[in-house]
């Protein structure tokens, strides 16, 4: 029976009867027990959608008690689980009774092969759509990192101290190269903090020209100067009480960096042209791509002002860095450019995965992106080619430890990572492509802190 099969627990202590149903149940894989410990064993081990329970089990197979507390237990270790109880003709007591206590159906012994079937079926479509739905309503759900997706246990370290510091009023530094997410955690960090139904106004401090910069950021009265034809306020008093993300920091004229550091230190700005201080309330997070510490060594950007920015430093790792993601973000975006155009892909070659994780991605989650949907629109088959990525293998790392512990350790945990971005976070296909069961996959997944 192939392991992609539904999974569905007997709990039976007749051998023969267990036969009969695993005979007329040949589409479903069929997992056996005798009684109510080994039940259990097997539910915390396989974790099945669906319980078959006949509720005459050893030690008292005349009565229902063992039966109805193996209920109990099997519905407290997995709630979500689907129990169907078996009880005698003349025993409708015992299966209202194990209805009212959160079975979801139950039938009769002798049974109709036809009936348990539908009731079967029926409940492990009840499941399946119930696990939509679930997952449907956490997609749907607003999420304050939504749209990061990574199982780089760096990359995660990352997301667990954005979500430490939303929410205080320090501000934030955010130090990595292009394409890394910079913006995608700041508005994270926005829509964790209590300023959450505020503002969030981003300003690139590299892509507007030095003459204008000082008037989007601090704005200006009418007859400041040519062309000033009415009062206009700045990006920082158009995000009071919200976020402002000053991007590429590193590229601030060191004219302004005074002026945004007297902001930052009493929290009043004047426009310019303007006369009267303007209070100003606002959560400050900054990012760039370049060495500040380089840039303050040559006289580029104050070190009074990289203080004030940088209470917390953040350094997001480039996709290179970052094991297993470049495959988990290929599927990603595969999925979407599928999706948005019309496509039927289904998934990549194993050269163009082996491609995929080779490249050194300069341009990192940008160039991702733009690779996979260019490859999408090019593919002539029903995978990614190599050929439409246009992407070549590179070298392999050669600084490996030499510790057979170690080796082993990092091989396996490099081995898991692999297997769950190429299956797309499938464990049973991830189990598959490692030769192990599910259960062993889980543990590592457990043991490499990688939920």
């Amino acid at each position: 029976m192939s392991e992609r099969a539904p999974k569905l627990l007997l709990v039976e202590d007749d051998v023969g009867l267990q036969k009969q149903i695993k005979w007329s149940l040949d589409g479903y894989e069929v997992l056996t027990a005798g009684d109510r410990e080994s039940a259990l064993a097997q539910l915390r081990r396989h974790e099945p959608a669906v319980v078959l329970l006949d509720l005459g089990l050893p030690p008292d197979p005349d009565g229902a008690t063992e039966g109805l507390a193996a209920l109990q237990q099997i519905l407290t270790l997995s709630p979500a689980t689907k129990v169907i109880v078996i009880t005698g003709n003349q025993d409708r007591g015992n299966a209202i009774k194990a209805i009212s206590m959160g079975a979801f159906d139950f039938n009769h012994k002798p049974f109709e092969e036809q009936i348990l079937q539908i009731i079967i079926d029926r409940a492990f479509r009840v499941h399946e759509l119930e696990q939509e739905n679930r997952a449907l309503a956490l997609r749907q759900r607003t999420q304050p990192l939504q749209g990061l997706l990574s199982a780089d246990p760096d990359m995660l370290k990352v997301c667990r101290t954005i979500e430490k510091v939303a929410a205080s009023d320090v501000s934030v530094l955010l130090l990595g190269e292009s394409g890394t997410g910079k913006e995608l955690l700041a508005r994270g960090l926005h829509d964790l903090s209590p300023r959450a139904n505020e503002r969030f106004v981003a300003i690139n401090c590299a892509a507007i020209p030095e003459n204008l910069l000082e008037s989007e950021l601090f704005g200006y009265e009418k007859g400041a100067f040519t062309g000033a034809a009415k009062q206009t306020i700045g990006k920082i008093e158009y995000a009071h009480k919200g976020t402002l993300f000053l991007d590429e920091i590193g590229d601030l004229p060191m004219s302004l960096q005074a002026k945004l550091l007297r902001f930052l230190q009493e929290r009043v700005i004047e426009r310019l042209g303007g006369r009267g201080e303007i209070p100003v309330d606002v959560r400050v997070v900054a990012a760039t791509h370049q060495n500040l510490a380089e840039h303050i060594k040559t006289g580029q950007f104050r070190e009074d002002l990289f203080y004030r920015l940088s209470e917390i430093s953040v350094r997001i790792p480039p996709l290179r860095e970052r094991q297993g993601d470049c495959s988990l973000l290929a599927h990603a975006f595969l999925e979407k450019f599928s999706q948005i155009n019309g496509r039927g892909l289904r998934g990549f070659t194993p050269e163009a995965l082996a491609a995929i994780e080779a490249h050194a991605w300069p341009g990192n989650v940008r160039e991702m992106e733009n690779t996979i949907k260019r490859a999408v629109i090019m593919a002539d088959g029903n995978q990614i080619a190599l050929a439409d990525l246009g992407l070549t293998p590179g070298a392999a790392s050669p600084d490996e430890p030499l510790n057979l512990r170690q080796v082993r350790e990092e091989a396996e945990r490099n081995a898991v990572l692999k297997a769950m971005a190429r299956a797309n976070a499938n464990v049973a296909q991830a189990a598959e492509l490692l030769g192990v069961s599910r259960p062993t996959l889980y543990d590592l997944l457990n043991r490499f802190g990688l939920k």
